[in-house]
């Protein structure tokens, strides 16, 4: 088993013997193996040229001790944060990296482990070792037997993730509250998850079932992994409660008494694994929605300039395919999907002032009514004195209250063909957003057994297998696609006695009968504990599931009144993709290009994955894309009748047709890639607004142009390409130059407005970065530009559409378009201190009315001239107004601080904050816009 108390200083190893708290507060010494080399069972291809990062660190458990010393000293136990410096400097370190440096900022992810690197050896059992690593402490686990294989996975991510997986697979059924406390965060959190993806018991199973009877040899091979790989968390679970070395936050949270050890970690289920899968398929892998919220903004454009009018103006807004985004695939393939029909049918728009949101939460009881200890509604435990400075950890909940109702800004990815490299050979940097968690989301392994040969990094409680990482001479990852996967349906509803039914009828009519909505309800109460002071409280939380979906607002459409419901093709079915996942570990599944796109194609999330060998470099776009009845509109609700329904659709297991493989973007050995979430191809419909002639993939997409032109592209130079951009502000970069044409288009004559003018084009020219004047400055470069920029970005926008849209229009859009999302900017759809920005804004809408009102040529221009009404100089008038205002606010108040920053500290409230899941804090570290798992590789070789 593995044990450790982590690398802890003098001082903290003295104060834990003081805290005196017996053998339930620290875990037993660390056993160091003697040096012995770990046995390579497979040849690594990538010859020292494959790295990879994942901060904070590998270590994600720690024990009541090590919580208490952190609190205190802030030590860190072993592991848990020696990546994330490496991580953070790269910033100051970019823009002199050469090939041979990239070890100073990421991991050597080569097969194996160095007998001189050796930190431990366990064996779990007779037929898997695991072997750590002494730099980063990442588990290579190495089988003889594939069920051996498995086991070690699972004893590895019980020993770096169990307090994290145990949190989400409460997450995944719908009980974080009744597990970790009544925090209004958590109940946030759970009442948005529980809405999108309610199951019941069954349900689970019956994801097992299915993948029994649909999958053949292959599904029933993944089931008995994950079954194995269940048995290894549940080994390490037991043994690390007997021997006292669990993770501290289950005596926090009252789970554990931590004097007499009395309690239970409950043991893990096959059907938890797949309330987890189910959590990571609503986190990163869903597409489309938000089908009500376009048509409000739609009814609001045509109560405006009248339905024909009013309807240009809301597609010119919607920008499905537009001709000026930025695309993956960029050669002129057209992949059609989910486009805008010519004569809509079924389209089912609510009638003004019906719409109403359904209730989700009822019976509430205690703080749940009351409030949480976040507004003072707090009940005090006893705990032992040295245990204090823990108590309220957890008030302000375990888990942001938004991480599934906000949008998310998720992963990118560069690949250069070899046909453009110095050695001839693809070069790749790629990895995915998820955010930044301590622990982190994913852990990183290493897993070598039969059928399996692969490292990389695994959604933690789901790592039967590598999900994004490299095998013997390939590596591939992922980026979100977001492609329309989720529709909602506009459902009749009725009376089963005939009379005429009302908004509130909890029946519905599907193929001419009369049938009951079906309740899933969960009931959570919670107490008071060390970590959660909120006092006691409950609620009951119900979802009504129809055949076409979840009932989520009622509304009349032409009179009649409706349910309206959201029916996602993954729902009931997120466990499928084991199989995909199970065959990009397998090196015999897996040698080209060619079946690297087969395996992806098993893959249901909505993901746009990617692929480099010593050979070639590869695209595919996963997904269920469906077979839609023909001339709907699926960006708005359809009507739930049998003649808009998806095509083959079977309501009993939520299947339908599917699009063929050959009609999702793909490609292989284009000259380059790239993807930060932007379109993938030509004729590709963006499922949300604001895909159009500035988005965030053009600062890759113009770096690694460049790149490709001049030929000759490194490791170093693609890595620079990433690091750039992910110090860039894209407004700055891509929209400033417009802005300026505009109040330069007449001398600037006010001492205010021409001394910010002169600011923001010092920035701009300096390359529009946010970025330490030196390495642990804490002040950027241009910070009054930066300033600027961030208190003018809002005011601009409003003062150049909001006049000629009307308040109404313009509220409407900005629901389903967020203005802004600047790294500090706290109302945007990522938050604050979570590193993704840039991704949802206004910067197309804004660059695309700026050109026309210059004259300037736009491919896929908006519907009308927004700013001054099209008038250059009125443009220029209100832009100078809305300019002064923003030079004219201090820093306190563009930067107003929150609970980890002053106000007024710019680089503050940019930085990147690692989100505690446990009891472990770590420092804040320089903004980057950039994957939170990270690879960089180069193949020189081939099997």
């Amino acid at each position: 088993m593995r044990r450790r108390t982590g690398k802890l200083t003098c001082t903290a190893i003295a104060t834990t013997a003081v805290l005196a708290l017996g053998a339930a507060l620290a875990g037993p010494l660390p056993q160091r193996a003697q040096a012995a080399p770990a046995a390579a069972a497979v040849t690594d291809y990538c010859q020292s040229q494959c790295s990879d990062i994942l901060p904070p660190g590998q270590n994600g458990n720690a024990t009541l001790a090590e919580i208490l010393a952190n609190r205190a000293f802030g030590t860190h136990p072993e592991h848990s944060t020696d990546q994330l410096g490496p991580y953070n400097n790269l910033v100051g370190g970019y823009p002199t990296l050469t090939d041979d440096k990239l070890t100073d900022f990421f991991n050597d992810s080569s097969f194996g482990v160095p007998a001189d690197q050796v930190a431990s050896v366990t064996k779990p059992r007779d037929d898997v070792t695991i072997t750590r690593d002494k730099k980063t402490g990442v588990p290579h686990i190495e089988g003889t037997t594939r069920e051996g294989t498995e086991f070690g996975a699972g004893y590895a991510a019980g020993q770096d993730r169990l307090w994290l997986m145990d949190l989400f697979r409460h997450v995944g059924r719908g009980e974080l509250t009744s597990f970790a406390g009544g925090a209004e965060a958590n109940q946030g959190l759970e009442q948005s998850f529980f809405g999108q993806a309610p199951y019941k018991e069954e349900d689970y199973q019956a994801q097992i079932d299915y993948i029994l009877a649909t999958q053949g040899e292959r599904g029933r091979q993944a089931l008995a992994d994950a079954q194995s790989y269940v048995d290894g968390i549940n080994a390490y679970r037991k043994q690390a409660k007997d021997g006292r070395y669990f993770p501290g936050e289950y005596v926090l949270t009252g789970k554990i008494d931590a004097i007499t050890n009395v309690g239970e970690i409950e043991p893990f289920k096959l059907t938890d694994l797949i309330a987890l899968a189910s959590v990571v398929g609503a986190l990163f892998g869903n597409g489309g929605g938000g089908e009500v919220e376009s048509a409000l903004s739609l009814l609001a454009a045509q109560q405006k300039y009248g339905i024909a009018e009013g309807t240009k103006v809301w597609e010119s807004f919607r920008e499905r395919d537009d001709p000026e985004a930025a695309l993956t695939v960029h050669d002129g393939t057209s992949f059609p999907y989910a486009g805008k029909p010519a004569n809509a049918k079924g389209t089912a728009l609510p009638d003004p002032g019906s719409l109403t949101p359904e209730q989700l939460v009822y019976d509430k009881t205690g703080s749940a009514r009351t409030g949480s200890a976040k507004r003072g509604t707090t009940q005090q435990v006893k705990a032992p004195k040295k245990l204090e400075a823990l108590r309220g950890i957890y008030d302000d909940g375990v888990l942001p209250r938004d991480l599934f109702s906000r949008k998310h800004g998720m992963s990118n990815a560069l690949l250069v063909s070899g046909k453009y490299t110095a050695s001839g050979h693809p070069v790749a940097v790629f990895g995915p957003q998820t955010g930044y968690f301590a622990p982190q989301l994913l852990m990183l392994q290493e897993l070598q057994g039969p059928g399996i040969s692969a490292r990389g990094a695994s959604f933690a409680g789901v790592g039967m297998y590598i999900q994004l990482g490299r095998g013997q001479d390939y590596a591939w990852s992922a980026t979100t696609s977001a492609q329309d996967v989720t529709d909602t349906f506009a459902v009749e509803l009725c009376a089963p006695d005939g009379s005429a039914p009302t908004k509130d009828s909890t029946y519905y009519r599907y193929h001419g009968s009369c049938l009951p909505m079906e309740k899933i309800e969960r009931r959570n109460a919670w107490k008071p504990t060390l970590a959660d002071s909120t006092a006691e409280g409950s609620y009951r939380m119900q979802v009504y599931r129809t055949k076409y979906g979840l009932v989520t607002h009622r509304a009349t459409v032409d009179g009649k009144p409706v349910a309206y419901t959201l029916l996602r093709a993954s729902y009931r079915h997120e466990a499928d993709s084991i199989v995909g996942f199970q065959m990009l570990n397998d090196p015999g599944y897996v040698k080209d290009a060619k079946s690297f796109q087969n395996a992806a194609q098993h893959i249901n999330y909505t993901f746009n994955w990617f692929y480099a060998d010593s050979r070639q470099t590869a695209y595919y776009n996963s997904g269920l894309n469906l077979v839609r009845a023909a001339d709907v509109d699926p960006s708005l609700p359809i009507k739930g009748e049998a003649a808009y329904e998806w095509r083959d659709f079977d309501p009993t297991v939520n299947t339908a047709a599917y699009a063929p493989a050959a009609q999702h973007p793909q490609s292989v050995d284009q000259d380059y890639y790239v993807s930060w979430n932007n379109r993938q191809a030509k004729g590709y419909t963006a499922a949300g607004f604001g895909n159009g002639s500035v988005h965030r993939g053009n600062l890759l997409d113009d770096r690694v142009r460049a790149l490709v032109k001049k030929g000759g592209v490194t490791r170093a130079a693609l890595t620079r390409a990433m690091a750039e951009a992910a110090v860039t502000d894209l407004r700055g970069e891509d929209v400033l130059p417009e802005l300026l044409k505009v109040l330069r288009s007449a001398p600037v004559t006010d001492p205010q407005a021409a001394k910010a003018v002169q600011q923001l084009e010092s920035w701009q020219t300096a390359g529009a970065q946010r970025r330490e004047t030196s390495a642990g400055s804490h002040t950027y470069g241009h910070a009054d530009a930066v300033r600027i920029m961030d208190a003018w970005w809002p005011l601009l926008v409003e003062a150049e559409f909001k006049p000629q849209l009307g308040t109404d229009l313009y509220d409407a859009l900005r629901a389903n378009l967020t203005v802004d999302e600047a790294p500090s900017a706290g109302h945007g759809p990522t938050g604050s201190h979570a590193g993704s920005s840039f991704q949802y804004g206004w910067w197309s809408y804004v660059d695309k009315d700026l050109r026309a009102v210059l004259g300037e040529d736009v491919q896929g221009p908006l519907a009308r001239k927004y700013c001054g009404a099209g008038d250059l100089s009125a443009c220029r008038d209100a832009l100078l107004t809305s300019l002064k205002q923003a030079a004219a606010k201090p820093a306190t108040e563009v930067y107003p601080g929150d609970a980890n920053c002053s106000a007024g500290d710019q680089w503050c409230a940019d930085s990147i904050i690692q989100r505690p899941l446990g009891g472990v804090t770590h420092d804040k570290v320089h903004w980057q816009n950039r994957p939170t798992y990270q690879q960089v590789v180069e193949f020189p070789t081939h099997r």
